[in-house]
């Protein structure tokens, strides 16, 4: 019963962990080899719409609601997604500033990735293709 107990907590363990890694990536094809959390936070925020290099950014978010959306936000600025979106809504009346365009699937946003070499977003590290190239990892928790 105690080995039972044990290998359910560490499967446990071992899923949360496997979420927990979150990438910022890129299309291969990209000009971009890495960014600091600094530059990925300037960038999802809307601070900053180029790269450091002086590239357009495309920026590429998840779907609302969607978990990987929650995490990634609660891990790059320490917010919850509703305070999230009041961020952008404040930005949007003041005309300073667009949200990132929403992709319904880590899929769809995988194929905009690829399909261009200005755009960035985030997946899961189970998602990952040789078509993407990692620019920013998470610590893992």
């Amino acid at each position: 019963m105690k080995y039972l107990t044990g290998l359910l907590i560490l499967m446990f363990t071992l899923t949360i962990r496997a979420e927990s890694e979150l990438l910022v990536v890129v299309s291969r094809e990209s000009r971009i080899d890495s960014l600091t959390k600094s530059e990925v936070v300037d960038l999802f925020m809307g601070r900053y719409v180029n790269f450091p290099n002086g590239d357009k950014a495309k920026v590429f978010d998840l779907a609302p609601k969607s978990k990987l959306k929650g995490l990634f936000y609660e891990r790059l600025v320490n917010r919850t997604e509703a305070q999230i979106d009041a961020y952008w809504a404040r930005l949007l009346f003041s005309g300073r500033n667009f949200p990132p365009k929403e992709t319904e699937s880590p899929g769809q946003l995988i194929h905009e990735l690829m399909s261009s070499s200005h755009a960035i977003g985030y997946i899961s590290s189970q998602d990952l293709t040789d078509s993407l190239k990692v620019v920013y990892r998470f610590e893992a928790l």
